[in-house]
């Protein structure tokens, strides 16, 4: 079993020892991985779809690690108890979806430690509903892969300090763990919205909505640019997880 770069980088956000809730886990490689680590010393592997959960628990069975990694039909955090879990991932899914797992996991959240989460849409929507239901970001990572990036959080129970604009875009700089793949990052999107500005340019349509929508993006992201995203901020092994340790 070989993990891809974004899974590597998820296994390194959960805190060790804890027990793990992995919601839509597909083909279960992350609670594995975690497990035969070490890391871990136990999981609930979830999801909403009788196939994939089926995929996982073959996989886990291969792996010898049935005793250590149960499988649930579950419609997000429906199935899982109180106390089952110190950590729960949600990673793959859209942040609308990801915000209503979480609001309709209310029962079992109060006794979860941290949450790992990677969204693949709606990012600042889902580090707002984090910082109005009191959880405290305490690390940030990206990941580039097949020309895609993949933002991903850790967020505990705690009081959030207040968030700017561009905190919850593109998330604290103080916890990021990969600056130089977020500054690409950045500095894509500065590219690709000078390049939609241009063209509102060429067709006089600049100081529409949407053209001072875009001309704002552009002021956050070089702002962010220049002040928020520093070389010393962050690292890729903090944490005391080497990413070379998940296969």
């Amino acid at each position: 079993m070989q993990l891809s770069e974004r899974m590597r980088r998820l296994t390194c956000l959960v805190t060790e020892g804890n027990r793990l809730a992995d919601v839509g886990t597909d083909h279960g490689y992350v609670p594995i991985a975690l497990v035969k680590a070490g890391r871990i010393p136990s999981a609930v592997a979830m999801d909403v779809n009788r196939g994939p959960l089926a995929r996982a628990r073959a996989h886990i069975r291969e792996s010898g690690l049935s005793t250590y990694i149960e499988t649930r039909l579950s419609d997000g955090l429906a199935q899982l108890e109180p106390g089952e879990a110190e950590t729960v991932m949600i990673a793959g899914m859209g942040g609308m979806l990801t915000i209503r797992i979480l609001e309709n996991g209310a029962h079992c959240l109060d006794t979860v430690q941290e949450l790992v989460l990677q969204p693949q849409s709606d990012i600042r929507r889902v580090r707002e509903w984090l910082r109005n239901h009191g959880r405290l970001t305490t690390a940030e990572d990206i990941v580039e892969e097949d020309g895609k990036y993949y933002p991903m959080l850790k967020a505990v129970r705690g009081r959030e300090r207040p968030l700017t604009e561009a905190d919850l875009c593109y998330g604290k700089a103080e916890v990021q763990r990969s600056p130089e793949t977020l500054r690409r990052y950045l500095q894509a999107g500065l590219a690709e919205n000078r390049k939609i500005l241009e063209t509102l340019r060429a067709h006089g349509r600049a100081g529409t909505d949407r053209g001072l929508q875009v001309a704002e993006q552009i002021d956050r992201l070089t702002a962010v640019l220049a002040e928020t995203v520093r070389p010393d901020v962050g690292g890729a092994v903090k944490g005391g997880c080497s990413y070379n340790e998940m296969q």
